[in-house]
This record gives C-alpha cells, structure tokens and sequence, in this order.
C-alpha cells in the first residue's frame, strides 16, 4: 500500500500547488490592474466552483490531510532535519488558508448569496484587518507545495538542473502576488473617498460565517493533536511489548 498512498499524496499535492499557483498568479495580475486581477478571479471561480472543480479541490485536500494524519499518527520519532520541520510547518498552515477561503467565498455565496470580486474582497479584509493574514498564509502553503514536489522529484536530472529556475519562482511568485494585492488595495481605497462598508450579505451573516471559521479550525486542530497523541501512545505501547519480549527471551 505504500507506493498507492506516496502516489495518491503526490497527486493530491500537486491539484493543490496548481490552486496555491493560480491563486497566487490572480493576485499578482493586480499589479497591472483591479480590472484583470478580476477577469482571473471570474474566470478561477468558474473553475473551481464547478462541479468537477470542487469535486478536485476539496477531495484532493480532504485526501492530502488525511495522509498527512497517517503520517503524523504513524510516526515514531520527531529528529527531523530542518528542511522537513519548514514543510511540516507549511503544510499545516494551508488547511487554516483553505478554511478561511472556503468560509469567506464558497461557503457564504452557498448560503447567503455572496458573489465575491476583488473590489469586495479587499474591502472585506481591511475593515476587518485581516489583509495581513490572508496574505501571511498563503507563503507558507506555496512553500510546502514546492518543498515536498522537490523532494519527489528531485533524483529526476531535468529537475535538478531547473533547481535555480525553480528557486526563483518559489520567491518570487508570492512577492509578485503580494505586490499585486498591495496596489488593488491602493486602488480600492482611491476610489472610495469613505470606504463602503463590507457586502451587506457578508455583515448581516458575519456572527454565522466566523462561527463556522471557529468551528472547522477547532476540528482541525482537534484532529492534528489527536493524531499526534495517539501516535505518541502507540510508539510507547510498542516499546513496552518490545521491551517486555526482550525481558521474557
């Protein structure tokens, strides 16, 4: 079963590094204008909000955090060089991005009709100061994406030799959307001489909205620590008998 599960983890991985790519890449259309940063959204939501689409995105991370749950459980030791603890750290910080946009534009357009441009998004992440966050969280979940398709990948000769091409675009793509999101705020803010207030539908449904936030984060924190816990239980489990056998012999 372990080359299927390496192979479902790979494939699962890559559907999400091709998300984080584009999602990063929409931005970065914003240093150019608030217009096209808007056609890629228009044209990512379609995508993505399709049934296919959806089907894709959320099974590739519904999958993708279950193995990462069978490797935390199944672990037996935590002497991990650093270049894993910095993908171990990314990685788990993309399930919190992916709870956030799933919330804030899946989930409040499914039930509350909330239609999401980039206009209404930046509004919505500056009254509620959370801009800085947003984009906080997409880096690390484009880092463990390139890491561990890296270390996949990397005994393949054409790979190693587009590692200094590779290494510029795991820089620079997420100073080019960070600089994209940057002037569609400053654009936003010079069309408004008072900023408007947040879509109505997100602000008569925010206590709902932040509710399901909290409650999906508690459940997948809940989930990380129970994995952990009960992997610590079973190594110890197993050498207790190890040591009892070894007693017995």
């Amino acid at each position: 079963m372990r080359p299927v599960l390496h192979r479902l983890q790979l494939g699962s991985g890559v559907v999400l590094l091709i998300y984080l790519f584009l999602h990063l890449v929409n931005h970065a259309l914003g240093i150019w204008s608030l217009d096209l940063a808007g056609h890629g959204l228009a044209l990512a939501l379609r995508v993505w909000r399709s049934v296919p689409g959806t089907i894709l995105l959320y099974g590739a991370a519904l999958l993708h955090f279950a193995l990462a749950l069978r490797t935390i459980y199944g672990r037996n030791h935590w002497a991990l060089p650093l270049t894993e603890w910095i993908r171990l750290w990314a990685g788990l910080s993309l399930p919190l991005l992916l709870i956030r946009h799933a919330v804030a534009t899946r989930l409040a357009g499914s039930l509350y009709g909330f239609e999401p441009n980039y206009e209404r998004i930046v509004i919505s992440l500056i009254t509620s100061g959370t801009q800085g966050l947003q984009l906080a969280l997409l880096a690390p979940g484009w880092l463990h994406g390139c890491l561990g398709l890296w270390l996949r990948l990397r005994h393949y000769a054409i790979v190693r030799d587009a590692k200094p091409a590779l290494l510029t675009l795991l820089a620079f793509l997420p100073l080019l959307s960070a600089a994209g999101f940057v002037r569609m705020k400053r654009a936003v803010v010079a069309m408004h001489a008072i900023l408007p207030a947040p879509d109505p539908k997100l602000v008569a449904h925010q206590l709902a909205l932040d509710a399901w936030r909290h409650n999906l984060v508690t459940v997948y924190l809940a989930l990380v620590v129970s994995a952990f816990l009960a992997g610590q239980l079973r190594s110890w489990l197993e050498r207790r008998r190890s040591r009892k056998a070894a007693l017995n012999v």
